[in-house]
């Protein structure tokens, strides 16, 4: 299996095949970010070129654990302006994850705190170890988790963002995982992620970018009917209603 790396400070991105690998790579700092960190994930998401799936993960024991503390020291003396700019440029990171075409997988285990959670929440799958820890701390410090809150609310809704975001403390993964900011807690956190990538991998390419699309953009009325024409006349489409008529599987599981 091809498996190609790209260099970039605190990250890892491999091509493994169909599988895009994109590791935070700084476990002495339970892989917080700064401002190298957040330009290279920008980087990554802005193009994953053909990669039928997205594992994102953490080096480490922790998967993210929110701020950098020398990067939100360097952030003190920073002007109103500076302000705004610094803090696009977290956003336009986590809204190049949650709108990048192919399905993201997020492998969590330890800490995801403050953006850790916010990354958590723009990805489309979640799967935490047991021993996950969570949480929107940004009140502790007398900020709010404003950045985020684009991808965090439609995940969590008002209600449970009515607490956490208030109160800044940390949760478990069954919490999180009642509250609905991760999907599956798992005793086998890489026999589960591994599952998962393989259920994406089973799935027409072109139709796993497009429900992601669907899902993003919620058509409505003839909308709707046009795309599931679309797909159901197009090539993967006939193939897939083929195969699955004679009994076989689709060419793109050969």
């Amino acid at each position: 299996m091809t498996l190609e790396s790209a260099p970039m400070a605190g990250l890892h991105v491999e091509q493994d095949g169909p599988i895009l690998r994109v590791t935070l790579a700084k476990p002495e700092r339970r892989n917080a970010f700064d401002a190298d960190l957040i330009r290279n994930l920008h980087k990554a998401f802005s193009d994953v070129g053909g990669a039928r799936a997205v594992l994102l993960s953490g080096e480490g024991e922790s998967f993210c654990a929110g701020a950098d503390i020398e990067w939100q020291r360097s952030a003190v003396d920073l002007s109103l302006e500076e302000n705004v700019e610094d803090a696009m440029r977290l956003f336009e990171m986590m809204q190049a994850v949650d709108t990048c075409p192919a399905p993201v997988v997020a492998r969590v285990q330890g800490y995801a705190l403050g953006g850790g959670s916010g990354l958590v929440a723009a990805v489309d799958i979640a799967i935490v170890a047991e021993d996950a820890i969570f949480g929107f701390s940004e009140v502790k410090l007398g900020i709010v988790p404003a950045v985020i809150s684009p991808f965090v609310l439609p995940k969590l809704g008002p209600g449970a963002a009515r607490r956490y975001f208030l109160t800044g403390e940390r949760f478990d993964a069954e919490t999180a995982l009642r509250i609905g900011l991760v999907h599956e807690v798992a005793a086998d956190l890489d026999g589960a992620v591994d599952r998962i990538m393989g259920e994406l991998l089973t799935s027409g390419p072109e139709a796993t970018r497009e429900a992601k699309r669907l899902i993003r953009l919620a058509p409505q009325g003839e909308d709707t009917a046009q795309l599931a024409a679309r797909l159901r006349s197009g090539s993967e489409g006939q193939e897939g209603l083929r195969a699955f008529l004679e009994r076989r599987k689709p060419a793109w599981l050969d």
